[in-house]
């Protein structure tokens, strides 16, 4: 024999009803509570079989429930900028701290009911067990740089966007979209931003042109200049983008705010990265900063940038060689090649054991000179 819960309850307030039994009586027979057994019989007399169902346990009033008009504020910031919950409450208290913002957990439930919430499959955190973390404690210590993959606008021209940011603070400090990756471009960029607002203690780069080269020490025109402004280079490992995490996961954002899809033209386009770069600079919290903005974090750099650099001090016991137009130095009798982006350049060579010397660039040590054979290799 089966039964159900609505079944046992009619039979309870029917045989209530017959007055054959007490209320305890028919209490103790169907194993319920006396104020449960008149809350029955009190919803039966009220409201016949539809009051012997199961009332919602949900409460009549929520003080604490997210209004209208922050939830449409939160969906409308969302719609505009397209950042998590976590930036967009971060902004939102901000600019308006006197109103009562949900919590992050609230707002996402917000961004789903609403179907603005992307759900990315998680992924394990990796690391690499010989890898050095990139560490920063002050403003311009690192600059990473690169190129964002390139793409083309709308009248098919290509457009090769170069981005320099600051490890320490986030902040983009340079967003500029070139027509090639040539040395030329590149440099006026940094000019710009050196002229702008000044020198870091270092650059960090890939290994690809116009960054570095397969020769010696990875010289080329572009990090010879910044060794002579006193810039140290950094350069990550082959195919290891995530030692420059930061400066990648700072290229997902880009594309994702001023490429898909591209402007018409390349003036166009510029006119998005640079509304990107104050938005991102000045509007959009980041979580490693406490969602303070980066602008917030970031100060111009003490070193300014020196029209003509000064001329490399080395010390009294090392030699002097001045590097001909052929990228070339003479050793003795011979002509001992170095690298072309050297030209007119003067190294030092230091003895350091007997036959071998340390050849050095400014404060840069470049490799090693073996004078037997007249090799130099790395130190």
């Amino acid at each position: 024999m089966e039964t159900n819960v609505g079944a046992e309850r009619r039979r309870f307030v029917t045989e209530f009803a017959t007055g054959a039994w007490s209320m305890s009586e028919l209490c103790e027979r169907y194993g319920i509570s006396r104020p449960s057994g008149y809350k029955w019989v009190a919803r039966y007399a009220a409201e016949g079989d539809a009051g012997l169902r199961d009332r919602s346990r949900a409460p009549h009033h929520c003080p604490h429930q997210t209004t209208e008009a922050v939830a449409q504020q939160i969906l409308a910031a969302r719609r505009r900028y397209g950042w998590g919950a976590g930036k967009l409450l971060g902004v939102l208290e901000t600019r308006y701290p006197d109103r009562p913002w949900p919590a992050r957990s609230t707002c996402n439930d917000l961004l789903a009911r609403a179907e603005l919430l992307r759900r990315h499959r998680r992924r394990p955190h990796w690391t690499h067990p010989g890898a050095a973390a990139l560490t920063t404690a002050a403003p311009n210590q690192v600059w990473p740089a690169d190129f964002k993959g390139q793409f083309r606008t709308g009248d098919g021209a290509y457009c090769y966007p170069l981005t320099v940011t600051d490890h320490f603070s986030r902040a983009v400090l340079l967003c500029r979209g070139l027509r090639g990756i040539t040395v030329a471009e590149t440099k006026a960029g940094f000019l710009g931003l050196f002229r702008q607002v000044g020198l870091p203690e270092a650059i960090r780069t890939d290994n690809g042109v116009p960054f570095a080269s397969a020769g010696l020490h990875g010289l080329s025109t572009l990090n010879v200049w910044w060794m002579q402004q006193g810039i140290v280079h950094q350069r990550i490992r082959p195919g290891a983008p995530q030692e420059n995490g930061t400066h990648e996961r700072m290229h997902r954002e880009l594309k994702r705010e001023t490429a898909r899809p591209p402007a018409a033209t390349l003036r166009a386009q510029q006119a998005r990265f640079d509304v990107f770069r104050r938005r991102y600079n000045d509007v959009r919290p980041h979580e490693a900063l406490a969602n303070h903005t980066p602008s917030s974090r970031w100060q111009a750099p003490t070193r300014t940038y020196r029209e003509t650099p000064p001329a490399p001090e080395y010390p009294g016991h090392c030699l002097v060689r001045r590097v001909c137009d052929r990228g070339r130095i003479r050793w003795h009798s011979a002509l001992i090649f170095l690298s072309y982006a050297l030209q007119g350049q003067h190294v030092g060579l230091e003895e350091v054991e007997d036959g071998i010397w340390n050849l050095l660039f400014y404060r840069t040590l470049l490799g090693r000179l073996d004078e037997r054979t007249g090799t130099v290799f790395s130190g």
